[in-house]
């Protein structure tokens, strides 16, 4: 009968076995590690049902600069802070590509993914689990490998090959995406033009990060993420068909399912924008479940500022003598706050408020 690893972290960490490596040894319970407080589990009561009302737009992004689909997008930013996007023009088989490359990676031999952790630089390429090992209380059932999008060269020297062509390649194209999104969401904002400044701003760091959610012996147990909000401008996820994201209700105490849609991507406003639009746009709270049976991916892109980026309210916000409601933070420092402890929900931007 396999037992739990004695030193878990080390295991997990320092061996970069990760979760994988504890799922692989088919333990009939989670370990201890991973229990979620009750109060802080999902509780089935909660969720709403997928046929009501209550579910995020989608909307189709052929016409992008149509005045209704520009609308459509501001609606959803303003008042849900998730949307689904269809027909972003990114080719459906790249999607298929990078789902593929994904489990490609995380089904590599431990000492090659040890080898990837041991020599790549942390500023192109982390190989991690849970969120933050050293200082929460409660460890997230979940691997993550996390590419930054940088020079073709460091590229090529440093993300793994195993996944660096499909990764590379969805990137190119996300990127041109990223960039119409965003001038919809700054066009609303009364910010007519994309600007190299502010370009850097909102989208001058840029990481794809693959997560990966082993089956789990005890799902109803364990949080796959706990409850938080992105500290990006916007996050741009690309889900597989296993689902299990969730986002916290306007009313603060349910939670709506995000369905995974064929070819879609999941687009949330993250706590940069909430910030540059003085909380017009909303960055809301979501969390992920494990599943029983399956291995879920997901692969979020976290659009960034630069780390010595000035965030604060937009000018433009407080042109109508709107009293602004953040102070200007510089990112690096608001990225390494929300990192210096586990996830809590939406306690980090209090970090920025005035």
């Amino acid at each position: 009968m396999s037992t739990t690893p004695t030193n878990l972290i080390d295991f997990l960490v320092n061996q970069a076995n990760g979760v994988k490596g504890l799922a692989d040894l088919n333990l009939p319970n989670v370990p201890p590690q991973y229990f979620q407080p009750i109060q802080a589990r999902l509780n089935k009561s909660k969720i709403i049902p997928q046929d009501s009302e209550q579910s995020i737009p989608i909307i189709d992004f052929t016409n992008w600069d149509d005045p209704e689909v520009q609308d459509s997008i501001f609606s959803a930013a303003t008042n849900w802070g998730f949307f689904q996007i269809v027909n972003h023009g990114i080719p459906i088989n790249l999607l298929d590509d990078l789902k593929a490359s994904v489990h490609r990676f995380f089904e590599l031999p431990v000492k090659v993914k040890k080898s990837v952790k041991e020599n790549s630089p942390p500023e192109v390429v982390r190989l991690g689990t849970s969120f933050s090992p050293h200082a929460e209380s409660v460890l997230e059932w979940k691997d993550y490998l996390q590419l930054v999008y940088a020079s073709v060269e460091t590229i090529h020297s440093y993300w793994p090959a195993v996944c660096k062509d499909e990764a590379l390649e969805y990137m190119k194209h996300a990127e041109a995406f990223i960039r119409k999104l965003l001038k919809v969401l700054l066009k609303k904002l009364n910010v007519n033009e994309l600007d190299k400044e502010r370009e850097q701003t909102l989208m001058g760091a840029m990481i794809l990060s693959f997560n990966y959610y082993p089956a789990c012996p005890e799902p109803e147990l364990v949080a796959g993420v706990c409850p938080h909000s992105d500290i990006s401008s916007i996050t741009v996820l690309l889900q597989d068909d296993i689902g299990g994201l969730y986002l916290r209700d306007k009313d603060g105490n349910s939670w709506i399912n995000v369905p995974p849609v064929n070819g879609a991507l999941v687009i949330n406003i993250g706590d940069v924008l909430q910030i540059m639009s003085n909380g017009r746009y909303k960055s809301i709270e979501h969390r992920v479940v494990a599943n029983r049976n399956k291995t879920r991916i997901s692969m979020p892109i976290f659009v960034n500022p630069t780390p010595d980026s000035v965030i604060g309210p937009l000018p433009e916000m407080l042109e109508n003598g709107d009293e602004p409601q953040y102070k200007q933070v510089v990112f690096s420092d608001y990225f390494k706050y929300f990192f210096s402890k586990g996830h809590d929900g939406k306690k980090t931007i209090e970090f920025a408020k005035i």
